[in-house]
């Protein structure tokens, strides 16, 4: 399959016909967007415009949205039309909000056998709301900040059957690299989140072996292809096991005065 075919294949499974069980889901000409009651966010996650629709979808969108009061986002990958939606959705007030991505995906079938080898840590799945106490220490060792938004978000995922599964890797006893996989349904492809590392336990192949061991469920689970939406610090780590760089993406934003 070349890059071509996946990125329709990714575009049609992991955009178009894609749920997300506590979202809304509304498919209108021209996109795919999701929203939830608030104070949650909303956001287009699939657009196919041309220069001649573009400006005005994108006016009904904000016009619509923005008086909800509620942060909204629109996902732009590099192959979304028109080529210059990005210069469209800021001239309608969207502000890019991240630095575009690079998202990378790994075939399963030819996945490197290191990748597919029993993890060479202490690995533990965490599988209730109290046990997300050790994602949320690494969040806080690694990037400071508040990190609570963790037991309900994905305390409420993990309470869903067969939809999210949560690691984490222990060095000297204590929670020391955090990650998690969603398992998408009616989909070729389950996607990796996380993989954050506590500074004084890198370069010890933790974040590795949280890779592997998310690599190895989505096998058993019959999943082909794992995706990531890859940092500068974790895209050459996953390189090295066989990931392909398949498209860019960033969102572009709109949030309530106030809002960072």
């Amino acid at each position: 399959m070349d890059n071509r075919e996946l990125i329709a294949l990714f575009d049609q499974e992991q955009r178009i016909e894609i749920d997300y069980p506590d979202m809304r889901k509304e498919v209108l000409p021209h996109l795919v967007r999701f929203t939830r009651p608030a104070p949650g966010a909303n956001f287009i996650l699939w657009s196919r415009l041309d220069e001649a629709s573009a400006d005005a979808v994108i006016a009904a969108q904000v016009a619509d949205l923005k008086p909800r009061g509620q942060k909204f986002s629109w996902k732009v990958y590099d192959h979304d039309t028109p080529p210059d939606l990005k210069l469209r959705l800021a001239a309608h007030g969207l502000v890019q909000d991240e630095e575009p991505g690079a998202v990378m995906v790994l075939d399963l079938q030819s996945a490197p056998a290191a990748l597919l080898a029993p993890a060479a840590a202490d690995v533990r799945p965490i599988t209730t709301r109290a046990g997300l106490q050790a994602v949320v220490q690494v969040m806080v060792a690694v990037y400071g900040g508040n990190y609570d938004w963790i037991y309900d978000r994905l305390g409420s995922h993990l309470e869903m059957p067969g939809y999210l599964s949560v690691y984490a890797a222990y060095a000297q006893g204590q929670p020391a690299c955090a990650a998690w996989i969603y398992f998408h349904a009616h989909s070729q492809f389950a996607s990796l989140w996380g993989g954050s590392t506590v500074e004084q336990y890198r370069r010890r192949g933790l974040y590795t072996a949280l890779l592997a061991t998310r690599g190895q469920e989505a096998v058993r689970r019959g999943y082909r292809f794992l995706t990531i939406d890859a940092s500068p610090m974790s895209r050459p780590i996953v390189a090295r096991h066989g990931f392909q760089l398949l498209t860019y993406a960033c969102d572009y934003a709109w949030k309530p005065k106030g809002e960072s």
